[in-house]
């Protein structure tokens, strides 16, 4: 380790935005050459890390993410707490960046010194994060901050990763969108610690509040055995009504989870299913790398219906085992 990784090592431990910045940067890097040193970076800061509660928070497009968190924000940091909030953006596909990374977003918690905003690009991740987002958690973690926020893309069944990377998962569903209960994926709801009607204000409270009794009794048919039942409640993220018993809530559920040992457990199994996934994406990318004019040639015959797709993948994938 060279002198330049250790000062950004310390830098993060003394809980300095920039070189937390600048760590995050070379975690998320692709370029081979630089990732040995993030290797060397993320081994030091993972002692450092576990000490945070972890929410994944997803909903549909237009529901409120931002302005939610910015309200759930507001107030745990009025109660004395540092918040990460890790936002992934979709990916642009001519640059690979982030659409939406330019945008003004939680300008008012943005100012607090007691919080970090980390937009990232999903990079075609599916799951509703980025690529390396569990890196970013150890960063932030080891940077001191205890609430760590991990606003996904968007809703739909690949978000069960969200839900499978953090201690609890919050699902926000919008009043006035028909069918609340065939609106959202059953998958999901299965996975939701809480699901939050959002925007329960003015006209829409009535609305809000009909929505919350119908994923009430949805979840009544498919949580009802669960260890711990999930609660359903409405907010107003404008009016902050609503917040300081959500709040008041998770940090129940956390304190209950952690009594029972749930969360070691599950940080356990996180962390395998960490290791599986990227050995698996090291996989692949070898062998697409291996198999390149092979596999350009395969795709062409595909293209050209001269093979069937299943066909030749087990071809090309015999290949390379054989080899």
């Amino acid at each position: 380790m060279n002198i330049s990784e250790e000062k950004l090592i310390a830098g993060v431990l003394g809980g300095d935005i920039r070189s937390l910045a600048k760590s995050i940067t070379l975690l998320e890097t692709s370029k081979v050459d630089q990732r040995q040193a993030a290797d060397r970076v993320l081994a030091a800061l993972l002692p450092h890390s576990g000490r945070s509660l972890r929410i994944a928070i997803s909903g549909p497009p237009g529901v409120g993410k931002s302005t939610f968190i910015e309200a759930f924000g507001s107030y745990l940091i009025k109660d004395g707490h540092r918040l990460a909030v890790l936002a992934i953006d979709p990916s642009s596909p001519v640059s690979g960046g982030s659409i939406m990374g330019d945008r003004l977003r939680m300008e008012a918690l943005a100012r607090s010194p007691n919080v970090y905003i980390r937009p990232s690009p999903s990079s075609g991740v599916l799951g509703g994060t980025a690529r390396r987002t569990r890196e970013t958690i150890i960063a932030c973690e080891a940077a001191g901050f205890d609430f760590i926020c991990i606003e996904t893309v968007g809703v739909g069944q690949s978000e069960t990763v969200a839900a499978n990377m953090a201690d609890l998962f919050i699902l926000l569903s919008l009043p006035n969108s028909g069918d609340e209960v065939q609106g959202i994926k059953r998958g999901i709801l299965e996975l939701a610690d809480f699901v939050v009607v959002t925007k329960a204000d003015g006209p829409a409270k009535q609305s809000a509040e009909l929505a919350k009794n119908q994923i009430e009794q949805a979840l009544m048919l498919t949580r009802s055995s669960s260890r711990f039942p999930p609660k359903v409640s409405t907010v107003s993220s404008l009016e902050g009504t609503g917040i300081k018993d959500l709040v008041s809530s998770i940090l129940d559920a956390a304190e209950d989870r952690r009594s029972s040992n749930y969360f070691q457990l599950r940080r356990r199994d996180q962390a395998l299913e960490w290791f599986h996934a990227e050995f698996v994406a090291i996989l692949v990318a070898d062998a697409e790398k291996k198999l390149k004019d092979r596999s350009g040639a395969m795709a062409a015959a595909v293209a050209d219906g001269k093979i069937p797709p299943s066909i030749a993948a087990a071809q090309l994938a015999s290949t390379l085992i054989s080899k």
